[in-house]
C-alpha cells in the first residue's frame, strides 16, 4: 500500500495515531487552492470533514509526508 493510500485509510477511520507516523510535523495540506500549514491544523481539517482528496502529488521528508497537494 503506498503512502496516499495509507493517509486516505487512516484519515476515514479517523485513526490519529496513524495519521502521526504518516504525516509530518511541519506539513504543508493544499486541496483546492487553500494550503494549511502543520499537522494540528490538517487534523482539524480532517475532522471537519470531508474525507480528503487523493493528493495529487507529495513530497516526503523523514519518511513521512511533508506536502500534499490535491486538486
Amino acid at each position: 500500500m503506498d503512502i496516499v493510500t495509507e493517509v486516505l485509510a487512516a484519515a476515514g477511520r479517523d485513526d490519529r495515531p496513524a495519521l502521526i507516523q504518516l504525516l509530518h510535523p511541519y506539513l504543508h495540506w493544499t486541496e483546492g487552492g487553500r494550503t494549511l500549514r502543520g499537522r494540528t491544523n490538517v487534523f482539524a481539517r480532517l475532522a471537519a470533514g470531508p474525507p480528503p482528496e487523493p493528493a495529487a502529488s507529495y513530497e516526503l521528508r523523514d519518511g513521512q509526508i511533508y506536502r500534499w497537494t490535491a486538486p
